[in-house]
């Protein structure tokens, strides 16, 4: 009998300690605090979000995988980047489009430079060579 409760007070003293250690009990704290990871945007704010901007987002982990916010926060920037050039995109279409239009009208040429002979004769002042 003496020896279980040798035993018994054995395991009380060794679980008291390894607990006191874990939780910083005692002059010093064994597992330090660690300041908790946060995401700094590393997406650019002064020019648009490139395909190596995105490749090099690493965002920061928590107990479950990610943190909730940073994911948001990386995600709604891209969108709205991705909106922006849509936009972007539309516009000069629609441009372009209403361009082709008018110069369907008119007859004349998108693509002649100024300064370019027309492509059917001679050239003003010149002689076609009869």
């Amino acid at each position: 009998m003496r020896v279980f409760w040798f035993l018994l007070l054995t395991m009380v003293v060794v679980v008291t300690a390894v607990t006191l250690a874990v939780v910083g009990g005692g002059g010093s704290a064994v597992l330090q605090d660690v300041e908790p990871q946060r995401f700094t945007d590393p997406l650019p704010t002064t020019r648009p979000v490139g395909r190596a901007d995105v490749e090099a987002l690493r965002l920061p982990m928590a107990a479950r995988g990610y943190r909730m916010a940073d994911v948001d926060e990386a995600l709604s920037r891209l969108g709205a980047e991705l909106a922006e050039r849509d936009a972007r995109i539309a516009e000069l279409e629609s441009a372009l489009a209403g361009a082709q239009a008018s110069a369907v009208t008119t007859g004349t040429d998108l693509f002649k430079q100024p300064g370019d002979r027309p492509t059917g004769g001679p050239a003003r002042g010149e002689d076609d060579g009869r």
